[in-house]
Parts: C-alpha cells; structure tokens; sequence
C-alpha cells in the first residue's frame, strides 16, 4: 500500500467510511490472525486477539501520527494485544531473551560444523530444487518452524512466510536490530538442520 493511498485510507477511516475499514479487514485480517496465533494457545483466543486489535485501530486512529505505516502500525496493536493476552495464559514471550533453555548462549550454527580452524567440517548440502518446492517438504519446513521458540518462530514467520522487511518486523515486535537479526539467524538454522535431516533420511 503507498504513503498516498495510505493517507487517503487513513483520512477515510477517520470519517467512519465502512468501505475503508471493509479494505483492511481484507489486506491485513489473514496475516494478523497467523501472528496471533504464535502468541497465543489456540486459534479461539487469537480470534479474539484479532478482534481486540481492529477495536483498537478504530478507536486509535485519530491518534494515528503516520511516524510508521498504518501497517506496521496495526500489527504494533496486535503483537501488543497478543503479549498482553499470552502473559494473561502463562505464556509469556520474552522477544529480547537470547539464550537457550538452559540459559547458554546459542550460536546460530552448530559449533560441531566447524574445523577447530573455523571451517565447514561439513558444508551446506546442495538439493534438487525439485524436493525443495515439493508438498511434503513444505511440510517438514512448516513444522520445523512451528517447532522453533515463540520469538524465533514468530520472526521467521513473518520475514520468511509473510515477507516482511527486517525493518517492519522490528517496528511491529519491539526489536532492537541487533535482536531481530540474531533470532532470524538462529531461527533459519534450525529450519534448516530439520530440512538437512529430512533431506539426506534416504540419500
């Protein structure tokens, strides 16, 4: 959505135009109800965050400064909503926590793939791009990302399946850079690793 179209649709809502709203629900609805979902225990409750989001865009819309997106904006509202809920159910997710379960740093790749001289023991496989693109191996990457730790899964979510920027993903969970970058790394690494071992089961 362009700045100009975005200035118009923001004008628009702020006049109680039904058709802009009707617009969003349309652009935004599938995406923020899939980030709702990393957040919370059951597609119920993030209905439920969904719907509390779009109360919020429309009560907050005239405080809407245009400083971001309307966008990243809205999903600001959603992850907002979706923490406040989740810590609500016990579930809360510290996006900023950069160790693993047992409280150690957590390098991005495994330390065993490397030489003691720093070089790969075992280099990245190459596979046919045929396996890659194929259903079932979509599923193992689906599920290996599912799998991952809620920060990392919801940053991989939305920069690998929903396509966002670094910048927007950022904006809309409350990272630093240095954060968001460091929990796409470990998240890809994961998925990957799952990929391999699906991958090289029958080679």
């Amino acid at each position: 959505m362009e700045r100009v179209d975005e200035a118009d649709l923001v004008d628009r809502l702020r006049a109680g135009d039904e058709t802009a709203f009707a617009e969003l629900l349309r652009e935004y609805h599938p995406s923020l109800l899939r980030l709702a979902r990393l957040f919370v225990s059951t597609s119920a409750v993030a209905e439920d965050v969904v719907q509390e989001t779009w109360l919020g865009v429309l009560k907050g819309i005239d405080r809407f400064e245009g400083r971001s997106s309307l966008k990243t904006w809205i999903f600001r509202i959603l992850a907002n909503t979706a923490k406040t809920r989740a810590q609500r159910e016990a579930r809360s997710i510290p996006f900023s926590a950069l160790e693993d379960a047992e409280g150690n740093f957590e390098p991005a790749v495994e330390r065993a793939r490397f030489t003691g001289a720093g070089h790969w023991a075992a280099p990245p496989h190459e596979w046919p791009e045929e396996r890659l693109l194929g259903a079932e191996t979509r599923s193992v990457i689906a599920r290996a990302i599912e799998e991952l730790p809620p920060a990392q899964r919801a940053v991989v979510s939305l920069r690998d399946v929903e396509g966002w920027s670094a910048d927007e993903v950022r904006n809309a969970l409350d990272l630093s850079e240095t954060n968001q970058r460091v929990l796409l790394q470990r998240g890809r690494a994961k998925v990957r690793r799952a990929l391999e071992q699906y991958l090289t089961e029958d080679t």
